[in-house]
């Protein structure tokens, strides 16, 4: 049976932009489903009631014994973590990748609260990833799940100019690293590209099949 992986997109983005990374994880021998959430205009915590509900489908329709894993671009790593910290079925959860997300939160995000609140006040998930906001969604850090994070370090996007240190274009790689992972890696790829690398899958696929990468 082939293993089954439910990928979650980033902020402003749909279904559509995880499908090179289903296609790389199909030829990887795995069973991919995909979701879509709104994730521009609401705050996490209402992303993850959506999320929640899609899970439980798949869920309901495994075998008994099936197990399903999971992975997340950007702010859909966010998704799976306050998912996590949540839920009832995590037995029913394998190992799970965060790809490029902001754990630690989103500078990016202070700096648009700096310059106006109505933009923040308007795209609600923006707001929900400042460092501050990230903080009340009390994110389990000792899970029993075992989460592989993959940071890049590719600055090649204008606004990595904004952060300090090491980032990808959006998201700095500290930011990416948190207390309770089970691995951690750094590959040289931007924000918008690291989840449609062929190596990002394999990755991806070496942690859900041994823990690491």
């Amino acid at each position: 049976m082939r293993k089954k992986v439910v990928l979650v997109h980033g902020y402003n983005k749909n279904q559509n932009d995880m499908f090179i990374l289903k296609e790389n994880l199909t030829k990887l021998n795995y069973n991919v489903e995909l979701v879509d959430l709104p994730l521009t205009f609401k705050k996490i915590e209402y992303c993850t009631s959506v999320f929640k509900e899609r899970i439980e489908q798949i869920i309901s329709d495994m075998c008994k014994n099936e197990k399903i894993s999971l992975a997340g671009h950007s702010t859909g790593g966010l998704i799976i973590r306050h998912f996590l910290s949540n839920t009832k079925y995590k037995t029913k959860i394998d190992r799970c990748v965060l790809i490029a997300t902001p754990n630690q939160g989103s500078q990016l995000a202070n700096i648009a609260s700096r310059l106006s609140d109505t933009f923040i006040n308007v795209f609600k998930t923006l707001d929900s990833l400042s460092p501050d906001n990230l903080k009340n969604l009390e994110l389990e850090n000792s899970n029993p799940i075992e989460i592989g994070a993959i940071a890049g370090n590719r600055s090649n996007l204008i606004l990595g100019s904004l952060l300090q240190g090491e980032n990808d274009g959006r998201v700095q790689v500290d930011s990416v690293r948190y207390e309770g992972l089970k691995d951690f890696i750094v590959i040289p790829y931007g924000h918008k590209e690291i989840h449609y690398k062929f190596k990002t899958a394999k990755l991806v696929d070496s942690f859900l099949r041994d823990g690491e990468f």
